[in-house]
């Protein structure tokens, strides 16, 4: 009988111990495709999913703005990104959306929600301790908005008689007073109310990115740009931090599409005004 009870209790424990090394052994294993898994490089993880992930924004005139009538969203950021999209995995269609706002964007690229931020981000010092940038892919600046046949022809012209129209609390309104403090700078509570008060004569120019008014133009061709940028604000691609095989593949297609003329094929398409 005690014998018995031996040879039971050796049974069992063998068996217990062929179950722990069993578990410990997929334990190991799955620890080794988890690691296996976060060993691959950004670019060699695209690649495997056959699909890049953008944010973009979809409300932003000639960048990316959904369109009411098709739900697609469509613009310049979103137009280079296909054709990225196609130089890396060779199928522009491959290409997915999720829509960012200038608060969302950097949290999402950094949880693994997207991988690639194109949504008139301007390249700054601050933003290049959270992120990587691609080169410039849009050049970015603060610019005027006036009507077409205005004496005003770049900032050098404003005067103490001008009135320059801005967005209240906006980078805009400080840059103006710095850059031509004589003026006369009316603030509004936004884009559209700034545009309404320059379309009824209130101003003689409007101030912002030039991204934005290219937007506003696009609107009403009786209005134009005029004297280029007087600030530095460049756009560029945003990407995880670290990530530098897939800033290289950014970069890489930038280059091409510029050398090959795709790139001001879109530019023309988008930003003719």
């Amino acid at each position: 009988m005690f014998k018995n009870k031996k040879l039971l209790m050796f049974m069992l424990l063998s068996a217990l111990s062929v179950f722990v090394l069993a578990a410990c052994g997929g334990d190991d294993k799955k620890s080794s495709d988890k690691e296996s898994a976060g060993s691959k490089s950004a670019l060699e993880t695209i690649k495997a999913n056959d699909k890049i992930v953008w944010g973009v924004k979809n409300d932003t005139k000639l960048f990316g703005l959904k369109n009411p009538g098709t739900g697609e969203i469509e613009g310049f950021d979103v137009d280079i990104a296909k054709e990225i999209t196609k130089i890396i995995l060779g199928d522009e269609t491959k290409a997915e959306w999720k829509e960012v706002t200038s608060k969302t964007r950097i949290p999402m690229l950094n949880n693994g929600e997207i991988d690639g931020i194109i949504a008139t981000m301007t390249i700054t010092e601050d933003r290049r301790k959270e992120v990587d940038f691609s080169e410039i892919y849009f050049e970015a600046g603060q610019s005027l908005l006036v009507k077409k046949g205005s004496k005003i022809k770049s900032i050098e012209d404003l005067t103490d008689k001008s009135k320059v129209i801005a967005v209240k609390g906006s980078t805009s309104a400080i840059n103006i007073r710095e850059h031509a403090p004589k003026a006369q700078v009316l603030e509004f509570e936004n884009y559209a109310e700034a545009f309404t008060a320059l379309k009824a004569g209130q101003g003689d120019a409007l101030t912002t990115d030039n991204s934005i008014l290219y937007g506003m133009a696009s609107e009403d061709n009786s209005f134009e740009l005029v004297g280029g940028n007087f600030t530095d604000e460049p756009y560029g691609i945003a990407m995880k931090k670290g990530n530098e095989d897939l800033v290289k593949a950014v970069n890489d297609a930038l280059a091409e599409l510029k050398s090959n003329g795709k790139y001001d094929e879109i530019y023309s398409k988008w930003i003719n005004y």
